[in-house]
């Protein structure tokens, strides 16, 4: 039924976005951590989403029978940018030069990044309500 599978893809991009959400606070949290359990500066991490359909199945298949379906999370990805370096000869972390690296995260990005999975969370929150009040207004016709 087309209607429950709209509310699938919402829900979907629900999860996906929260997700998300979750991963960036993680990262803002570690904005300054020097040391994980590798012995390295924390990593800024990234979550890759897919549709569960891909590209070539909507090329290949009939309109008709096409299947809508939503997001989902794939991975978590670090990134592999350089580490910051910053002088402070008094860091425990520091190196023979006074200089510690610090983690790849920048709370620029980050904030733009939640900013952005706020407004797709948002935006399936607003789907999710409009296939909602269509539904209830359909029962009202049938009244």
């Amino acid at each position: 039924m087309a209607f429950l599978e709209s509310l699938n893809i919402s829900g979907s991009g629900l999860t996906a976005q929260r997700f998300r959400m979750d991963v960036i606070s993680e990262n803002i949290a570690n904005i300054d951590t020097t040391r994980t359990e590798n012995g390295e500066p924390y990593r800024r991490k990234m979550v890759v989403l897919t549709s569960e359909n891909s590209f070539k199945e909507m090329m290949v298949k009939n309109i008709k029978d096409y299947e809508a379906g939503g997001v989902e999370v794939t991975e978590i990805v670090e990134d592999q940018s350089e580490f910051k370096l910053v002088y402070d000869p008094e860091h425990p972390d520091a190196d023979m030069n006074g200089y510690v690296k610090m983690p790849n995260v920048d709370s620029l990005k980050e904030t733009v990044d939640m900013m952005e999975a706020y407004r797709a969370y948002q935006a399936n929150v607003t789907a999710l309500n409009t296939t909602k009040q269509m539904a209830v207004k359909a029962l009202e016709i049938g009244r």
